[in-house]
């Protein structure tokens, strides 16, 4: 069973920039879909970004062209980077994965990491 473990989630001013990391465990040199999803309290989880295993990427209006999800695929890594945050970015941020899918990724993942927070003030 994949384990997943955000990092670098914290507060920084609007405008800044963070970098999200999410190792992977269990699942050594496979390549499957992951992604990245959002949650504020009151509030329906957001998926924000997906890559499959070819290293395609998609992602939601809210931040295409502000953030950026990558995967090392030796150091078996998942990524977001994230710039030019906004207030309304702040949010727990889940790292995801669905290991039965390579391809046509959605944002129905099937394992989840335990969420790293992101606040976003002056």
């Amino acid at each position: 069973q994949v384990r997943l473990v955000e990092s670098g989630g914290g507060s920084v001013q609007p405008g800044g920039s963070l970098k999200l990391s999410c190792s992977v465990y269990g699942y050594d040199y496979r390549k499957f879909c992951m992604g990245w999803l959002r949650q504020v309290p009151g509030k329906e989880r957001e998926g924000i970004a997906v890559i499959d295993g070819d290293g395609n990427r998609g992602y939601s209006d809210s931040v295409k062209g502000r953030f950026t999800i990558s995967k090392d695929f030796v150091k078996n890594v998942l990524y977001l980077q994230m710039n030019s945050l906004q207030p309304e970015d702040t949010a727990m941020y889940y790292c995801a994965a669905d290991v039965s899918r390579y391809a046509s990724c959605s944002y129905d993942f099937t394992s989840w990491g335990q969420g790293t927070q992101v606040t976003v003030s002056s």
